[in-house]
């Protein structure tokens, strides 16, 4: 294991600190993939590969000298058909040892790094264990489940100093920087509202259907872990788990961590004072979900406000956009989504700031697993583009929307205690319960 750090070390200066995909297809680069010895792969272990989990191992796979060694998931059916998908990467999936149990992966010696593509409920307890394992983290976001678990995992990665990188892989995407760069500035003037909105049309909730037995080849007990214990639901599984508040937080949590992110970003704040949200399930009523389907969420700054909207089963949203921030000027609208940016000048500016669009032209979650092995192999923590807190930031205010949502109030925000001024919204919501004998240690 130290020899392979040392490699990884020594390899990150040959690479001047950056590892760009386009780069390592130049010839001047194949030297290098020549000299990867096995003994000195960065060697990973994915847990939960159903999803973006196997989306990110794909990326990783195409990094030289990085090399899948286990794969770990409660589904054997996933399980197989990874293993097949392997072989059909040209991959030899013999090589690849396969584990029912995520402690069993974490034990494992040969593993460096592990990738958690889990259901949202088992992100903290996964990486406060892979830390404490002494691996490093490229965790899927939302990084935690709750607030609660948000400060356990910042605190885990500060404790045992591992590289912790968040799955918001649109930090990794140039025209999301330049985007940001441009708000900053301060050519758009004074921004006083920021939009920030998700109209999911294909997102839908599954159908209301009797409990049964789990599937042949599903470990339900391990896949409920510290989530109270219910009868196995279909449309509780697999992907609809994010429409259930023991699993997840519906939209806010999916896709609001990414975008909230941005408008957090460029317009460098931190939390907001107060949050207030109203919602429902308007959509969808005579489906199997319990977060809402259509959301209003109004946070409050020192000098602008921040809404968020959401609605599965609408693609029709903002500026004809299905997703998007929108930083809204004295001078013009800089809108953004993961397609590009432009700005729409104020009709009565005279600054002349309108920019046509500017398309997306990198791949996000390639880039962003690249930026993940250059710091496992520097140990430069400030190079991440998506550490722990960064995650743990946004997850937090993600939450925060959701809470007040729940809670039918609007909260006050303590910073200095990083806690709502309301102690019985504390007790009732601030941390996630654990289950089933798990426990989310005091690190």
């Amino acid at each position: 294991m130290n020899s392979r750090r040392k490699f990884l070390q020594n390899s990150a200066v040959m690479l001047g600190g950056t590892l760009l995909a386009s780069s390592l297809e130049n010839p001047v680069f194949a030297i290098f993939k020549n000299r990867v010895a096995p003994s000195d792969q960065l060697n990973i272990g994915a847990i939960g590969v159903n999803g973006m989990g196997w989306a990110d191992v794909t990326s990783a796979l195409k990094i030289p000298g990085v090399n899948l060694v286990a794969i770990c998931d409660v589904d054997k059916n996933v399980i197989d058909k990874r293993l097949k998908d392997l072989a059909k990467m040209n991959k030899d999936a013999s090589k690849v040892k396969t584990y029912g149990d995520y402690r069993q992966l974490l034990n494992d010696k040969d593993v460096d790094a592990v990738v958690i593509g889990t259901p949202d409920h088992w992100h903290a307890l996964i990486m406060t264990n892979a830390c404490a394992a002494g691996k490093d983290v490229y965790c899927e976001k939302p990084v935690g489940n709750s607030i609660g678990e948000c400060r356990a995992m910042v605190a885990a990665q500060q404790r045992y100093n591992k590289v912790v990188q968040c799955g918001q892989w649109q930090r990794s995407q140039q025209h999301f920087k330049d985007a940001v760069d441009y708000v900053q500035s301060g050519v758009l003037g004074n921004i006083r509202t920021v939009k920030v909105w998700c109209y999911q049309g294909w997102m839908k909730p599954g159908p209301v259907v009797p409990d049964t037995a789990p599937p042949a080849g599903v470990d339900y007990a391990m896949w409920l872990g510290p989530a109270r214990k219910r009868p196995f639901n279909a449309s509780r599984f697999h992907f609809n788990f994010r429409w259930f508040w023991d699993y997840a937080g519906g939209l806010m949590t999916d896709w609001g961590v990414h975008l909230l992110d941005y408008g957090l970003l460029g317009m460098k704040s931190p939390t907001p004072k107060s949050v207030s949200a109203l919602g429902g399930r308007f959509a969808y009523p005579d489906l199997y979900e319990e977060t809402p389907d259509t959301l209003t969420t109004l946070y409050e700054f020192d000098g602008f406000n921040m809404v968020w909207d959401s609605a599965m089963g609408i693609d029709n949203g903002s500026y004809n956009r299905d997703h998007g921030i929108a930083y809204i000027g004295n001078n013009g609208t800089l809108i953004l989504n993961r397609g590009g940016w432009e700005v729409i000048e104020e009709k009565q500016s005279k600054n002349k700031v309108s920019k046509p669009f500017a398309p997306s032209t990198d791949n996000g979650l390639d880039r962003h697993w690249e930026n993940f092995v250059t710091v496992v192999k520097s140990r430069k923590m400030e190079d991440l583009h998506c550490p722990i807190q960064a995650g743990a930031q946004v997850a937090t205010v993600a939450q925060m929307g959701n809470i007040a949502y729940r809670s039918g109030k609007k909260l006050e925000w303590d910073a200095g205690k990083e806690q709502f001024t309301d102690n019985s919204v504390n007790k009732e919501y601030f941390m996630k319960e654990y289950h089933n004998g798990y426990k989310l240690g005091k690190v």
